[in-house]
């Protein structure tokens, strides 16, 4: 009784949910090589002009007296917007947290005419604006659907014959999105059928997460459940008798390939569908997905030391500009090492480069002085532990090896093991990670995305091992997918046959009998 009971609920949620574990599997595939189309900081650097020294008029401090900004703000940037050089007061993000201020005349940037987004878009992709189409974009389309852009709006789409789309945002005024006809490819063959990223779903943010949600945790049991019965049935003697002789799986057809995959592909779908619910954060968890916050900040404080803006008074930024001027810098950040005022400079290859207020590079921090400002500011320093890593470890790697190497790791020996790298180069916190963090590292990213250093190393070693994984989970779809176009067709047969046809109509004169 309860094996035909799994069999008949592992059979009716294969009917379900067959197609979206359909789209799940080979979409997995381009989700390794291609990503969701968006607009990086990294992104507005690459297409921003070099700094002219000659247009920088105002220091920050004056800059910051203009429009009557606190004296200390947490973050100071001297960068372009609209082609001409601006102090960014406040944080990285694009909303109303960050402050901009003309470099050159001290004017707060605060209209946004649409000239000013005619000339965005069009230096965005260096083509005329004539020659694009535009339109205010007054609902969410494919590439605007995420929460992100709903303190963006207003948005602005301009369109190229040759397939660009840029997005500009009239309450910032600047690009916001960025899609080409091969990145928007690239979506549809992996992000947009992954994550169910249709926009008449996605566009309702509540009812898409539940569907994804409940999709992977019914999946979960689906497949938990195919697996069971397919060990259940398995018989290593042979018990089974067809006209090909004794075998171990009772079926032939679709359904001995269905369970022969099931064996080999059943206990890794399964992982694979509730790692993915995990992904939604489906439970409350105690601490952000991947990286603890909680002690990164006085890490980090105690890395830069305290300055004042007072400390930057000398040289003034266009000074030391010309001093450097053999650098494509991009973007000037004021900050500090162990109190010591100094800059770090965005170059235009995306590298970040320290540099003194003389205006000589800094190639590097002495390791020993980062361990121990580190171990400073550790409740207990002979309970933290040091190395310097060469290579990416199961905590903090990379799979494109973008990230910074070498780092200084620094491990607390709290409760938490709590482990911080650090680059040498600049002095920041590059990753971090605690033991609260488990459940996102090892049974989302671990399960989900197999990221283990001894794949992750070795590439196309993970190439190899995740696309056989995602062809058999497709293989062992689309059986599921023949065998359930198989049962509702029997069902529908049955229902429009002449004999099924009669016995309704009989059925209905003994029920209307019975009513009289």
């Amino acid at each position: 009784m309860l094996k035909r009971s799994l069999i008949f609920i592992h059979r009716w949620l294969g009917v379900a949910l067959c197609v979206i574990f359909l789209l799940w599997f080979p979409s997995g595939i381009g989700m390794m090589y291609w990503r969701f189309p968006t607009v990086t900081p990294e992104d507005r650097l690459e297409r921003s002009p070099k700094l002219d020294p000659s247009k920088v008029v105002l220091s920050p401090i004056e800059a910051a007296a203009k429009v009557g900004i606190q004296p200390e703000p947490a973050q100071v940037r001297l960068n372009t917007f609209d082609g001409r050089p601006v102090y960014r007061f406040g944080g990285r993000g694009q909303g109303n947290d960050v402050q901009i201020v003309y470099a050159d005349t001290g004017g707060e940037q605060i209209e946004v005419p649409q000239s000013m987004l005619d000339r965005a878009a069009s230096t965005w992709t260096g083509q005329p604006v004539s020659a694009a189409t535009v339109r205010p974009v007054e609902e969410v389309d494919q590439w605007t659907v995420q929460g992100q852009f709903r303190n963006l709006r207003p948005l602005w789409k301009y369109s190229w014959p040759n397939g660009e789309e840029v997005y500009v945002s009239e309450a910032t005024g600047e690009v916001v999105q960025y899609t080409t006809t091969a990145s928007r490819i690239g979506a549809y063959l992996g992000p947009i059928p992954h994550w169910l990223y249709f926009t008449p779903l996605r566009k309702h943010g509540p009812t898409w997460s539940q569907l994804v949600i409940w999709s992977s945790a019914i999946g979960t049991f689906a497949a938990l459940a195919g697996v069971i019965i397919a060990i259940w049935m398995y018989s290593p003697s042979k018990r089974y008798r067809f006209f090909g002789g004794p075998s171990s799986i009772p079926y032939r057809g679709q359904k001995r390939w269905h369970m022969v995959l099931g064996l080999i592909f059943g206990i890794a779908t399964a992982t694979w569908a509730f790692s993915g619910m995990l992904s939604m954060d489906p439970f409350p968890r105690s601490a952000p997905r991947g990286a603890d916050r909680r002690g990164g900040g006085s890490v980090a404080a105690a890395l830069r030391g305290r300055v004042e803006m007072d400390d930057f008074a000398r040289p003034h930024p266009r000074d030391l500009l010309r001093q450097v001027a053999d650098l494509p810098i991009k973007e000037l950040e004021f900050t500090s090492f162990a109190g010591e005022a100094m800059y770090a400079v965005k170059l235009g290859d995306g590298r970040t480069q320290m540099i003194s207020l003389a205006g000589e590079p800094i190639a590097g921090f002495d390791h020993q002085r980062i361990v121990d400002l580190v171990k400073r500011a550790a409740p207990d320093a002979n309970a933290v532990e040091t190395r310097l890593l060469n290579q990416y470890d199961r905590y903090y790697l990379d799979r494109e090896r973008r990230r910074p190497l070498p780092v200084v790791l620094a491990q607390m020996n709290d409760d938490e093991r709590t482990r911080y790298y650090i680059d040498p180069k600049t002095a920041r916190v590059v990753g971090s990670y605690s033991s609260q963090n488990w459940v996102g590292r090892w049974l989302y990213n671990g399960l989900h995305s197999l990221d283990f250093p001894w794949l992750y190393n070795y590439r196309p070693l993970w190439d190899i091992v995740v696309i056989a994984f995602m062809l058999g989970g497709t293989a062992l779809c689309v059986t599921s997918l023949v065998l359930s176009w198989r049962v509702i067709g029997r069902k529908i047969k049955r229902l429009t046959s002449p004999e099924a046809v009669g016995a309704e109509a009989a059925l209905s004169e003994t029920e209307a009998e019975l009513n009289r």
